[in-house]
């Protein structure tokens, strides 16, 4: 049986192997890298285009409008009156949308 084994292995190289090992590849960059790199993208340019007066949602659940935004944090103001000041990438891009996005009547 190791004599079979070591035939096979001393056959030499398969170029379909390749092809294969190459397809795998290019499934995973459609499938996972590109996606990711989509998703950080818009991620990047939703926290450059905040302004004052937005109602946005961090990571973290918390609502608030938008009092102040700095380089790289923003001042929200919640209910309460309260203000907290976040890291602009703390801002949750899905749910932000889900927020402020129109509410259709059937």
């Amino acid at each position: 049986m190791t004599a079979t084994i070591l035939a096979q292995a001393a056959g030499g190289f398969d170029p379909r192997q390749l092809i294969v090992f190459g397809l795998i590849i290019v499934v995973f960059y459609f499938f996972m890298i590109r996606p990711q790199v989509k998703k950080q993208k818009d991620q990047k340019a939703f926290a450059s285009n905040l302004k004052k007066g937005d109602k946005v949602i961090t990571t973290s659940g918390m609502h608030g409008k938008v009092l102040e935004v700095a380089d790289t944090t923003i001042l929200i103001e919640t209910e309460g009156g309260h203000k907290v000041r976040f890291n602009k990438n703390a801002i949750s891009l899905e749910d932000t949308k889900a927020i402020n996005a129109p509410v259709s009547s059937k």
